[in-house]
């Protein structure tokens, strides 16, 4: 069965990586299938209330700490009906397609021996290896930038060649706020635009107490 020809094209959520600082996209990892339903867990900054002061009650130390949970599912089964338009496919199945995603949790081999070298003629002190900045894009309204703090993969079929060729991944994404990157940078601009956006979200309507039966404020 065809779709109505002029029902409008479902946007692709997916990954965009570029350099630390922003300025140039690497790639993009776009997502096979937009998953299902996603899981967000938003954990409030506030003060210490427990320490006695009351004034701490009413106030917020930071944005929240913001979870994304995301299912996704990978299928290479089309792709192999088109073997002459996809050799990579053939040849690997789906583990190019896993690699991308494994690499945003993984420095490069070139950066980590670059560190020992440094590290061994006791040049440098050991420091954290840089990472791209990644940004989750799931339509128009919300670009965010994550970390992608751990994920599970579970392959499902196999070529003849143990390829894996269908998978179903659980992605863990840390919403980077402006606590965890600097004002100015690309990624601390664009979560100001995101909570800005939530912010006109918010206000889009005026107060209505006779909603709750109240003829006055409380």
């Amino acid at each position: 069965m065809t779709s109505f020809p002029r029902s409008p094209k479902t946007l692709k959520g997916g990954l965009v990586v570029m350099d630390p600082d922003g300025n140039a996209v690497q790639r993009t990892i776009a997502f096979q299938f937009n998953p299902d339903t996603a899981s967000r867990t938003l954990a409030a900054r506030g003060g210490q209330i427990d320490a006695g002061d009351r004034l701490e009650g009413l106030r917020l130390r930071g944005p929240p700490v913001e979870t994304i949970k995301l299912d996704v599912e990978m299928d290479a089964t089309d792709r192999l009906e088109r073997p002459e338009q996809n050799k990579e496919v053939v040849e690997s199945g789906l583990l190019p397609d896993l690699a991308e995603l494994e690499m945003l949790i993984s420095p490069l081999t070139s950066d980590m021996e670059a560190a020992d070298r440094l590290a061994s003629s006791g040049t440098i002190e050991i420091m954290p290896l840089p990472s791209p900045l990644v940004l989750l894009v799931l339509g128009a309204n919300r670009t965010l930038p994550v970390r992608l703090t751990d994920f599970s993969i579970i392959e499902e079929a196999f070529d003849t060649r143990l390829n894996p060729i269908r998978a179903k991944l659980s992605l863990t994404l840390r919403v980077l706020s402006i606590d965890d990157l600097a004002f100015g940078s690309k990624g601390g601009a664009l979560y100001l635009a995101f909570q800005q956006q939530r912010e006109r979200f918010s206000r889009r309507k005026p107060p209505n107490l006779q909603a709750f039966g109240l003829k006055a404020a409380p």
